[in-house]
């Protein structure tokens, strides 16, 4: 079993704008892996992310109906990511927290995908938003390789 950490729990919602060929699962893993080593300053903490990552808007019907179509090349898809950043290290207020990881996703979403118009959208939520609004069919993301105690400590509220 590992160690108990001195960990903080913090609900985040992560959306943004990606392009239609993206691969919702490899968007997430991501996503969760942008936060495994987060930076405040000149220090830096460890983190875990785990959730659930899936599309916010729905496929268009074609004119005229006969199924569903496949947005073209310059409609982007909304997507999102709900679930829980366990962080260990140095007591923060959870505003620093989400900021700092705000600054950490932002950035490799755009090194990632280019600037898709706005940046992604990082904000704490409540801990039942969590359980109440990730949909059943949202694939399951984690950070790879984060410390074991954080895995742990994340995964109790999963």
């Amino acid at each position: 079993m590992p160690p108990m950490l001195d960990s903080m729990i913090v609900p985040l919602l992560v959306t943004t704008d990606l392009p239609p060929e993206t691969d919702l699962a490899g968007f997430g893993r991501l996503v969760a892996d942008a936060v495994r080593l987060v930076r405040h300053g000149e220090t830096s903490y460890a983190g875990c992310l785990h959730g659930g990552v899936f599309w916010l808007d729905r496929p268009r019907m074609p004119p005229g109906g006969g199924g569903l179509s496949v947005p073209t090349a310059d409609e982007l898809r909304f997507a999102a990511l709900i679930g829980y950043l366990s962080i260990s290290g140095p007591r923060r207020a959870p505003r620093e927290v989400v900021s700092d990881a705000r600054e950490a996703i932002t950035r490799v979403v755009a090194v990632s995908y280019g600037e898709l118009g706005s940046p992604a959208a990082v904000m704490a939520i409540r801990a039942e938003d969590v359980r109440e609004r990730t949909p059943p069919t949202a694939l399951r993301v984690r950070t790879a390789g984060a410390d074991a105690g954080l895995v742990a400590v994340a995964r109790s509220y999963v």
